[in-house]
């Protein structure tokens, strides 16, 4: 390690990293979140840590699409009922112009963003400042999240695991959503309080819900999550790609090491004091 000057990895010892590799420059986590690595102070200053942002974008994107469908088609409910020997109809109508809001439209927010632009809906987004961002109808910061929830037929949470998102979604966030609205989670678990959420579903407050990602994982099978009515769960497998991970991965890794040997700027710099 002392005469290395980068590291490629996921989960690796902080403490004093300085000492250990004092020729380190560059880290390549081989993920998008790098929260289990926060707070970052253990970094030492003369080293950036870039990160696998965008390798999970198109299969995430797909994911997300299918989930809005399934929700508007009242599938959580459908498959409720199905375990029930219960014939009901459930109808709806064409999604198209119907409002989605992306909560985190970074790379894999950005993704569904466009294919359900794509479908004829509305979208609207929130980050942290605000700025435009393609295929998104509507932006907005972070402080707006108020007034933006109850506009939202369905709501997609793909936001990183932060100081600022940790129970973003709130018991009190998630009343302000519509009556009937769908959510889906594809971000982190402890961005949602899925107390507050179980109950809502439970009450008819809201129509349903597709969860991706749980803590502990894998969800522990005397969880209360799998018996919530309308809510599908599934093994955070949104961004996985088995055929060409790998590949995208090691051409992000090929990729900057190229331009670190050149003196040129990285990809997929990590903001080490927000966390992402």
């Amino acid at each position: 390690m002392r005469s290395a000057e980068v590291l490629v990895g996921w989960d690796f010892p902080t403490e004093n990293l300085a000492e250990t590799a004092p020729a380190l420059r560059l880290i390549h986590i081989i993920g998008a979140g790098v929260e289990h690595l926060y707070p970052m102070d253990w970094v030492p200053e003369a080293v950036t840590v870039v990160n696998n942002k965008g390798a999970h974008a198109n299969k995430a994107g797909d994911y997300g699409l299918m989930s809005v469908l399934m929700l508007h088609n009242h599938v959580p409910q459908l498959i409720e009922n199905q375990k029930s020997g219960f014939w009901r109809s459930l109808y709806s109508t064409p999604i198209e112009g119907r409002t989605l809001l992306v909560i985190g439209v970074g790379s894999i927010g950005s993704a569904i963003a466009r294919k359900a632009n794509e479908q004829g809906l509305r979208v609207l987004g929130v980050t942290r400042h605000g700025a435009p961002v393609d295929g998104v109808d509507e932006m907005a910061t972070t402080a707006e999240l108020d007034t933006m929830l109850p506009r939202a037929d369905f709501v997609f949470v793909s936001t990183p695991s932060t100081p600022e998102t940790r129970n973003l979604l709130d018991r009190r966030r998630l009343g302000l959503m519509r009556r009937g609205a769908g959510i889906v989670n594809v971000g982190r678990a402890d961005v949602i309080d899925y107390e507050a959420l179980s109950e809502m579903l439970e009450s008819g407050h809201l129509g349903g819900a597709i969860l991706d990602v749980f803590d502990p994982e894998p969800l522990p099978s005397d969880s209360p999550l799998w018996k919530v009515k309308n809510l599908l769960v599934t093994p955070h497998v949104s961004a996985d790609d088995g055929d060409s991970y790998a590949q995208i991965t090691l051409d992000l890794v090929f990729a900057n090491l190229r331009r670190y040997l050149a003196g040129e700027p990285l990809h997929n710099v990590v903001r080490t004091e927000l966390g992402y």
